[in-house]
């Protein structure tokens, strides 16, 4: 009986040695935090100098954008029609009904090339959480399962009201922004059409890589049994009438708004001017833009506006970019001359 007393005493330290051993990291410099180590010793013949320095990088860098930025020709034009002399004021409070207005107005001075046509909207949350999440990745990478039976992250907009599966589902495609533009230049009493050019305006990613269309041909025959979303005027299938491979989930204006803004004041590209007559940018003078107004904004107090504008090894205008690493910079020179002046006066010594 002494013996089995003695082994169940001894038994369990045996066991609960054994696994520290095995718990015990490697006997290495890494895993023993054995590495050396260097520690800065900052004075103030370190510190000072090295804020002078940051900030002049930062106002060299903050002058370059915001000269670039400046140089940037952009013309933007609100068409909402909320203002009763407005030419679109007419079509404002139309619904359903597609309206069409003219908006004339003039260019004083060429527009560099290759040129940018933008639409914007404001007071648009693209950002809402539950707005952003509203659509069937797998239906949109071409899942015909998902055609049938589309996700519930896309309510409300799910099935329509005859219990028909939405393709493409959700807020975000229904939603989908509608307004279509052409512009003309007035040229000797005549309108001479300014070609549009609505290849790439995507992200490569989006359109190689993240949405596809079902391989089914004809591919009206892949949205057989589903209906296009409530807003919209023709299925997925019939976006572009005039060009068969951009239509479905690859359709450029498509992909361009299922990117979603961050912000609630936004713009998007619908189209670039880069040919004929119109390479090198738009010339001075009088032009007119045919506007089919289709999208409401005045519903929730939006505005709607275009844009025309070139770029810059940046990008587009943003004086912001400029101004904030104007301010950071100057903050560092600023705090650089306040530690010299309090190093000046005290002398504190170089142990302290």
């Amino acid at each position: 009986m002494g013996r089995r007393r003695e082994t169940g005493k001894v038994e369990p330290k045996m066991v609960k040695e054994a696994q520290d051993h095995a718990n015990r990291p490697d006997n290495t410099a890494f895993t023993q935090q054995r590495l050396p180590a260097w520690q800065p010793m900052l004075s103030a013949g370190i510190v000072i100098p090295g804020f002078v320095l940051i900030g002049l990088a930062f106002i060299g860098i903050g002058v370059a954008l915001f000269v670039t930025s400046k140089s940037i020709q952009e013309l933007e034009i609100d068409y909402t029609g909320f203002d009763k002399d407005s030419a679109c004021f007419q079509c404002s409070g139309q619904k359903p009904v597609t309206c069409l207005c003219q908006l004339n107005f003039t260019i004083k001075s060429l527009i560099k090339g290759p040129v940018f046509f933008y639409y914007g909207l404001s007071n648009y949350f693209q950002n809402y959480r539950r707005y952003t999440v509203s659509k069937d990745d797998d239906q949109l990478y071409g899942n015909l399962a998902n055609f049938k039976s589309p996700s519930t992250t896309c309510s409300p907009y799910v099935y329509n009201g005859t219990n028909v599966p939405i393709v493409p589902c959700g807020s975000i495609a229904n939603s989908k922004f509608n307004d279509t533009f052409k512009l003309y230049q007035k040229v000797n009493a005549t309108m001479k059409l300014v070609p549009f050019d609505g290849k790439g305006i995507a992200w490569w990613t989006d359109y190689n890589i993240k949405y596809r269309n079902p391989s089914v041909t004809p591919l009206r025959n892949a949205f057989n049994g589903t209906t296009q979303p409530i807003s919209w005027p023709s299925p997925a299938y019939e976006l572009d009438t005039g060009n068969a491979s951009n239509n479905g989930f690859i359709n450029q204006d498509f992909l361009v708004w299922m990117r979603t803004a961050a912000l609630p004041d936004f713009r998007k590209l619908y189209r670039r001017i880069t040919e004929g007559d119109y390479a090198q940018g738009l010339p001075a003078g009088s032009y007119m833009l045919d506007i089919e107004y289709n999208y409401d904004v005045l519903s929730f107090g939006g505005r709607k506006k275009v844009v025309f504008s070139n770029v810059s090894w940046m990008g587009g205008k943003n004086d912001f970019l400029g101004i904030a690493y104007l301010v950071v910079g100057s903050m560092c020179i600023f705090m650089s001359i306040v530690m010299l002046i309090v190093y000046a006066k005290f002398k504190f010594p170089e142990e302290d």
